[in-house]
């Protein structure tokens, strides 16, 4: 059985480190990335079952990253996290086709139970 790979796009290296820590220890792959420009050139993408990405990163924000795949025809399950409370954001990220809007700091749980739903839609 295939191990799923989830895709962690934060330009803050701690919350890259634990949330890798946090998916590793479930049994699942996880790589990361420091920016949606880095995930787009990395061999990754096509290998990635779920990806969370922050909204809000210098160069290309979360957002910009999500249109960025779908006019490329990718249909990767997005899970946005953010420091920030942006109803806007959070409203484009979900029409845009994200499974989840997870403000920081969140359970561990939500996190989890938000990757398991992308992972259902593979």
């Amino acid at each position: 059985m295939k191990i799923p790979m989830i895709s962690i796009v934060d330009d803050d290296d701690s919350v890259r480190t634990a949330l890798k820590s946090l998916i590793d220890s479930v049994g699942f792959r996880a790589e990361v990335f420091g920016s949606g420009e880095e995930f787009l050139k990395s061999p990754c993408l096509a290998q990635t079952d779920c990806l969370i990405a922050d909204v809000r990163m210098p160069g290309m924000s979360g957002l910009e990253l999500q249109e960025r795949l779908h006019d490329a025809g990718s249909s990767v399950p997005i899970v946005f996290i953010s420091a920030h409370d942006d109803k806007e954001a959070q409203a484009r990220g979900l029409r845009g086709g994200a499974i989840a809007f997870l403000q920081k700091p969140f359970s561990e749980d939500s996190l989890l139970g938000a990757i398991s739903v992308g992972l259902d839609k593979r």
